[in-house]
């Protein structure tokens, strides 16, 4: 095997493989679903998701139950400050 063939064995065809990878994976997908952009409006129902696969059971509040605070009381604490 001479130094031609070496280089064509060992680095183009190398090369041309891990070109050919690299464009595969810029192309445009066209049956790709289209992707919510910041900004949008969305346009589909809402779709709850709770731990618990048979869905809040007994004992749990509702969003409708009455709230026992007084009012302007706060009621939660935490949230983004990381105070709980």
């Amino acid at each position: 095997m001479n130094v031609v063939e070496t280089i064509v064995v060992f680095a183009v065809i190398p090369l041309a493989i891990y070109g050919l990878a690299g464009l595969l994976t810029l192309r445009r997908r066209s049956g790709a679903a289209p992707r919510h952009r910041s900004g949008q409006a969305w346009e589909y129902p809402a779709m709850w998701w709770s731990a618990n696969p048979e869905g809040v059971g007994a004992g749990h509040r509702h969003a409708g139950a009455e709230n026992s605070a007084p009012q302007g009381a706060q009621t939660a604490a935490g949230g983004a400050r990381g105070n709980w």
